[in-house]
């Protein structure tokens, strides 16, 4: 009993330590701090700036680019995949279930582009 009287005393002094410490600021005054931050601020802009340059002028042209070619490729695949079908081949582990859902025999990510019913 005295050892939980002991630990539980250390904890909570601890953790009241950890929330002074965490609440509290450095020596440095208020009118020091705005002028430390100032500081960082005036000597992070030429960084920021060329980082800023750099999202709009670099990445969002390369994201335009990737974006138009994944659509190019999706319309070749899709027009390709209307002259050459896929065959279904009815495996016996394929839709194998106990019941059915309660929604109906399909899964919730069921696509009848995509996906084979298991009615067939």
């Amino acid at each position: 009993m005295a050892s939980r009287v002991l630990f539980n005393s250390q904890l909570t002094s601890a953790v009241k330590r950890a929330g002074v410490r965490f609440q509290t600021t450095s020596s440095v005054s208020g009118a020091e701090f705005v002028a430390q931050r100032d500081a960082m601020k005036a000597h992070a802009a030429p960084a920021a700036g060329t980082w800023k340059k750099i999202s709009i002028f670099v990445c969002i042209p390369a994201l335009l680019a990737a974006g138009i070619n994944a659509y190019n490729l999706a319309e070749a695949h899709e027009a390709h995949m209307a002259h050459h079908p896929r065959e279904y081949v009815k495996y016996p582990y394929i839709n194998v279930r106990g019941k059915d859902f309660f929604w109906g025999k399909e899964s919730l990510f069921f696509n009848p582009k995509v996906n084979f019913s298991a009615e067939e």
